[in-house]
């Protein structure tokens, strides 16, 4: 049975080292490219599968913000991922309450407001894609469109315009929070901020919200948005972007290229 006794930081890294996997890990480490000059470089892994992950951060749920703020800044990869989980579950439970209170009282948003606060605080920790993808639609782009669209002008442009490539993964995909309430022009407007990126992993994300924006929000959005900009995308985002297009339509953009 876990007990508010059990929820400490220092049982929780107990149970990460007791599961951990050495072979998993250099899998891991080769997955996520740590080698010298490679997006992930340098990071550690435990070998922990993200399934495992979810378990120990529901179980770890209740751990204070302090206390994840100190697991966000681990050196090993998958507690980062876990200290993210936890911020997820904390964000959607009070999301949920806070829901339930609006039908009696007026709504307020401070509870996922620092956790937002928290976690755009931390986002040097959260320094690769699988950490990016996990967690910033579920906390950053769900507060935004909740309950702060008006910040998103701020908020998402200053990532969109960042020099570190996590956090202009973070713009775009918090962008996923408005698609998936059928919203797709941030979307649009970050994904043309990003067109000249340089990296691989922007590009992916770009393609990859342009290509659920399409299938969620409006096809014919995105391909109005396509006849304008494919041109101008690098191959890799358009390819992601035309996935779930008629057959017809991906060969149109394709022979554009």
């Amino acid at each position: 049975m876990v007990t508010k006794n059990n929820i400490t930081l220092s049982n929780l890294q107990k149970d990460l080292h007791k599961i951990a996997n050495p072979e998993k890990a250099k899998l891991l480490a080769r997955f996520f490219k740590t080698g010298k000059g490679q997006y992930g470089e340098g990071d550690l892994f435990l070998g922990i599968t993200v399934p495992e992950s979810r378990k120990i951060a529901i179980k770890y749920g209740d751990l204070p913000l302090s206390d994840i703020s100190k697991l966000i800044k681990n050196k090993y990869h998958e507690a980062r991922l876990i200290a993210l989980l936890i911020l997820v579950h904390k964000y959607k439970l009070l999301s949920a309450r806070q829901g339930l209170a609006e039908k009696s009282s007026p709504r307020s948003d401070l509870g996922e407001k620092e956790i937002v606060d928290f976690y755009l605080a931390h986002t040097k920790y959260i320094n690769n894609w699988d950490l990016v993808d996990l967690s910033a639609g579920y906390i950053v782009g769900d507060y935004l469109f909740s309950t702060r669209k008006v910040l998103a002008e701020k908020i998402l442009i200053n990532l969109a315009k960042s020099k570190n490539i996590w956090e202009r993964r973070i713009a775009i995909i918090s962008t996923f929070a408005f698609i998936y309430k059928r919203e797709s022009d941030w979307t649009f407007r970050i994904v043309k901020m990003l067109l000249n990126d340089k990296h691989d992993l922007i590009h992916k994300a770009c393609g990859w919200m342009l290509r659920e924006a399409g299938k969620r929000a409006s096809e014919r959005e995105l391909t109005d948005f396509l006849d304008i900009h494919s041109l101008q995308m690098p191959r890799t985002m358009l390819r992601y972007a035309i996935e779930r297009l008629p057959e017809k339509k991906r060969l149109y953009y394709l022979r554009l290229k």
